[in-house]
Parts: structure tokens; sequence; C-alpha cells
């Protein structure tokens, strides 16, 4: 005969292994190897409910499957937005002056933090946590996003215009035979053991050490001013070290026409440059068209230039970017910066 003391230590050393419905099963076998009295029992020696018991007892006796959820629907504690009616409109509240984004959008996102917004809530007296808060928040499509640069300002009424005009003298110069390039200053690199962002194929648990400042060192920095050739799908780098000025950038032009213009456009009389309207080439510098005429004076071209309007870049510099990895510019030795003359694919040919 089993006795109360032989439930309780049994009681004791099984249930922390049990969940919640294993526990009211183990209770009703026990119930029910006691016989009668066994729930009377059972409650007495383990200290749970008699329904508890019960249940457990019942359960047992249907020959329920054992892969049935722990508690019916609907059970367990209520959300906190059911509790209090008036939480989500005071979150909608608070959220509404940092908000961001198209409302008739699926998509808004919030400035403020889940934990400031916890304990703003806290203030107005709905207790919640910050878990609860980013709970609420995503399920009224919020998201936490920083701003993004996308306005550019007044646009001119003839922007699309400029467009069309530079695709059009692009296409004729294309159709004659005549080279069109695209230029612009890539950005500058210090040079020396320093980090760049990108990967780079290296042995598991090897990366290369670089330093964990950025100051310049006694190498300076490494300026990078490329052509982008739309014929021939080529491009051309040339690095500086000094000063990005318009004297190094049609020097680049210059380089780029006696080593490889020149050879691929034989016949050619006519040069078409496109680029951004700020930098070394802007369209207000005037040292850059000083420079491009002493340039069509060497080589007898006629030279055409196409600024893009603002907000525009080139396809020179998307190109450049695209085939940086985590490398560092280690040194400016001239053979490792006299440019590159490869086919572009999907990025610059190396």
């Amino acid at each position: 005969m089993l006795t109360e003391d032989e439930i309780a230590s049994r009681w004791a050393l099984i249930r922390p292994h049990l969940d919640e419905r294993q526990r009211r099963v183990w209770l009703g076998i026990e119930a029910a190897a006691w016989g009668d009295g066994g729930v009377a029992a059972v409650v007495r020696a383990t200290g749970t409910a008699a329904r508890t018991v019960r249940t457990g007892r019942d359960e047992l006796a249907s020959g329920a499957p054992a892969d049935v959820r722990t508690r019916k629907p609907g059970g367990g504690r209520r959300r906190v937005e059911d509790l209090d009616p008036g939480l989500v409109p005071k979150l909608e509240a608070l959220v509404a002056p940092g908000e961001r984004g198209d409302p008739m959008r699926p998509l808004r996102w919030t400035t403020d933090s889940v934990r400031d917004l916890a304990d703003k809530l806290a203030e107005q007296g709905c207790e919640v946590s910050p878990s609860t808060v980013g709970r609420l928040l995503h399920e009224a499509g919020y998201s936490l996003q920083a701003n993004v640069k996308v306005l550019e300002g007044r646009e001119h009424p003839d922007r699309d215009a400029q467009f069309t005009h530079i695709n059009d003298t692009a296409t004729a110069f294309l159709d004659a035979g005549d080279p069109v390039v695209s230029v612009d200053t890539k950005k500058k690199e210090v040079v020396g053991e320093y980090a760049n962002k990108g990967r780079a194929w290296r042995p598991e648990g090897e990366p290369t050490p670089v330093s964990t400042h950025d100051f310049p060192g006694p190498a300076g920095k490494a300026i990078p001013y490329g052509i982008y050739d739309l014929g021939s799908n080529t491009g051309w780098v040339s690095v500086g070290s000094d000063h990005d000025t318009a004297a190094f950038a049609v020097n680049t032009l210059r380089s780029w026409w006696q080593e490889k213009g020149r050879l691929a456009y034989p016949e050619s009389r006519r040069l078409m440059i496109t680029a951004d309207g700020g930098g070394s080439n802007g369209y207000r510098l005037r040292a850059w068209k000083v420079e491009l005429a002493k340039l069509a004076a060497e080589t007898g071209l006629e030279i055409t230039v196409c600024h893009y309007p603002p907000g525009t870049q080139c396809r020179c510099l998307s190109m450049a970017s695209s085939s940086r990895d985590a490398g560092a510019v280690w040194s400016l030795d001239p053979v490792c910066i006299r440019g590159w003359g490869c086919p572009i694919k999907s990025g610059w040919g190396r």
C-alpha cells in the first residue's frame, strides 16, 4: 500500500523534470494507483489542487496521445494589450512625432528605441517591457531605421532633357566610331596598413592585420582618378599622391589617350567626356577648361564635355567601387599604380 510520504518524496524528485501536462498525468497515475480517495491523498502529499489531479486522471483515462498541447487554446496569461485597451493608442501617440515613411504604405519606422518608449509608457502608468513594446511596434508595421539621403532639393525643369541630350550626343559619337569616356575621382585611400571595407579570401582564422586607427602616415593618401571607355568597355585609373586637381585629372586623360585611346581609335579626331559637376572636373572650374584646351592643342582632338545634373554618379566611379575588396593600399610604387586597361565585366579588370 502506497503512503502519502512515498508519493511526496517521488513528487519532489520528478517534478523539476516534467512540464505542466506531464505533471498532471503523473498526479493522475498516483491517484488511480491509490484507489478510492486517491485524489485527496495525492492532494495532501503534493499540495496541488484537487482539480489538477482530477484533470490528469481524466486525461489518462481518455487515452489522449502524448503529443497533444500542454494547455487548451486560449490558455495562459492574457496579452498586456488585452488587459489594457489604452496601451496601443498611447504607444501610437508616442511614436507619431518621430514616425517616418508614407502612412499609406505597409512599412513605417520610428527613430525612438523600444527602451525609451517603454520608459515613456511607464510615466503614463503603463508598465510594459521593452520586448513587449518591440512586439507591438512590429505588429503595427513599424521597424527601427536610420535616416536615408534621398532629398536632392529643387529639381531643374529641364533635368530629364539634360540626360536626353547627353545620351543622344554619346550615341552619335559612338555611332561615328569616336571615343566616349566617363571620368571621376574615386574615394581617397590612406596608404599603409589600414582597414578597408569588404572581404577577401584568406586562410581561416588568419585575417590581414591592419592598424586600429586611420590617421594618415608618412606615405600620405592615394587619389585614384578613373576613366571608363564606353565604346571598348575598358577602364583606366591613375593614382596620385598630392592633390585632386584639374591638372591631375587632365593628365590622366592624356595618359589614357597616349597609351590606350589613340591605339583603339586611330582615325578619331573627336573625344566626348562625361563627368559630374564638381571636384577637379567641375563645370565652373577654370583650371579644368584651361587644361583641356592644352590637351586639345597637343592631340588635335575636338573635345566635347557634358556634365551630369546634380545627384548623379558616373558609371566610372560605380565600376571602380564595385571591385574594391578588403585589401589595404600598401604603397604608391609607380609599377602598382600604372593603371588598368582590361575589359570590365563585373568591375575593374586588374
